[in-house]
């Protein structure tokens, strides 16, 4: 009599292939995205160590749910809803104190002189300062290089909702930063 439930063993060889082949696939995206998903984290956080924490646990869910990516064109976006998912589970698990983190940078291989320093800076600063709806989407655009559509994908938004965010957003960091220019021009002259 033949069993009906008797199960389909893989031979040895058919797994440590797969396995193989879905280890180049991590590795594949993990190089290509690793600094990508490491400047947004950062930009989310203010913390270094915190950001590279969300990076490693973003590429460890990444690759447990790797057979769920189909379309590898859609990956980068795929990875920065787990990063934003993973930040989102580091508030629920533990309540943080507060810290004024905006001296600390990301070191910057081109160095560039004080002036330049202190104009990034004044742009972080007026960045941070936006809303939240205002800022995930200018940094996923700025930062990430995502379209307005994949934003609205990423931020499960309707496309509109989120071209006028982004309009906005740079709308309130211009005149920020005109207002700095006034009040410097006022101190200098």
């Amino acid at each position: 009599m033949i069993s009906l439930f008797k199960r389909k063993i893989p031979k040895p060889d058919a797994v440590s292939k797969g396995i193989r082949v879905k280890q180049k696939r991590y590795e594949a995206l993990v190089y290509a995205l690793h600094a990508d998903l490491f400047r947004y984290a950062f930009w989310l956080c203010h913390d270094r160590q915190v950001a590279e924490d969300l990076v490693q646990e973003t590429f460890l869910r990444a690759w447990k749910a790797l057979d769920s990516l189909k379309d590898e064109k859609a990956a980068k976006a795929w990875l920065i809803t787990i990063l934003r998912r993973e930040n989102a589970r580091r508030f629920e698990r533990k309540q943080f104190d507060l810290v004024d983190l905006d001296n600390q940078q990301v070191p910057d291989k081109h160095s560039p002189g004080p002036e330049q320093d202190m104009e990034s800076e004044l742009l972080r600063r007026h960045i941070g300062e936006l809303a939240i709806e205002y800022r995930e989407p200018l940094l996923l655009q700025v930062i990430g290089g995502f379209s307005g559509e994949e934003i609205a994908d990423i931020l499960n938004l309707n496309k509109n909702t989120v071209m006028t965010r982004l309009f906005r957003a740079r709308n309130q960091l211009k005149e920020a930063l005109d207002h700095d220019k006034t009040i410097r021009g006022r101190n200098n002259g």
